[in-house]
């Protein structure tokens, strides 16, 4: 039987994370390794979970997913295994970060990992605690075997708010782009709105709601669905985040009321909205 995927998402830079995959390949076969994000924002456990989220849920059943954002690295914070009820383990610190995935995938059993003979100092549990975990979850062995029974520590993430025509959200993310990702479902905004008021750190600004980027002028700001299902705030052609001078976890409201497309996109040619 072909061996599961494992993946690895972390913020600590591909140097770090060439010494967890050097653990993870001296027992696994080649291409089982699968690289997600090692550039995540440095000790930002809560971007981090809803990022883990995002992209791993994504993956088949069985896989083993390890995340490595751990600010209280050989502290008090527990290294954990947990196993879920679709067949997949999670690996990591119990400081949250795994706690959105394993609510998505419905976690059944979590695990205290034992030290290790081979541990090295006490901050790098990534390459000495839960790769060598991982490993061995890859290899069959049972979870119970890692170490004793504990609980996940439980992360909530922020919940948006709907009242009647106004969404009361936050940003997310902000992506490599500046776009600023919300927490806003993208079916909250009716498909026919053709503009909303967007109040972001005590700036008020009516902007149209596009489909693509495309859709607006170069240096107009735009409210569209994301490809994570959630509305994102973008500027064609820059950067989103500097535009408003914010960064995550800055409050968004957004106004639905129908209304007129901006002017600025009603005079834009029909041929430069394909």
């Amino acid at each position: 039987m072909a061996a599961p995927l494992v993946t690895l998402s972390s913020d600590l830079g591909w140097a770090y994370a060439a010494q967890m995959k050097a653990v993870l390949y001296r027992t696994l076969p080649p291409g089982s390794v699968v690289d997600l994000a090692h550039d995540l924002p440095p000790h930002a456990v809560e971007v981090s979970a809803f990022l883990l989220r995002e992209m791993a849920s994504r993956f088949p059943p069985g896989t083993i997913h390890v995340g490595v954002v751990d600010p209280g690295v050989g502290g008090r914070r527990a290294p954990i295994a947990a196993g879920c009820r679709d067949g997949s383990f999670l690996v990591g610190p119990d400081n949250g970060l795994l706690s959105p995935l394993a609510e998505r995938l419905g976690v059944a059993r979590v695990v205290r990992l034992a030290a290790t003979h081979s541990r090295t100092g006490a901050t790098f549990d990534g390459r000495d605690l839960f790769a060598p975990a991982a490993a061995a979850l890859a290899r069959g062995v049972e979870l119970a075997r890692l170490g004793r029974p504990t609980r996940l520590t439980r992360l909530v993430l922020p919940e948006p708010k709907r009242h009647g025509q106004r969404l009361v959200g936050q940003v997310v993310w902000v992506d490599p782009f500046g776009n600023l990702l919300t927490n806003l479902s993208s079916d909250w905004l009716r498909a026919k709105v053709g503009a909303v008021t967007v109040l972001v750190a005590g700036r008020r600004r009516r902007v149209a709601v596009v489909r693509v980027y495309e859709d607006l002028p170069r240096g107009s700001v735009g409210v569209l669905p994301s490809s994570f299902g959630l509305l994102e705030l973008a500027v064609r052609g820059s950067s989103a985040a500097l535009h408003w001078n914010v960064d995550v976890g800055a409050r968004v409201q957004i106004a639905t009321a129908a209304a007129a497309v901006p002017a600025e996109l009603r005079r834009r040619p029909r041929s430069a909205r394909r």
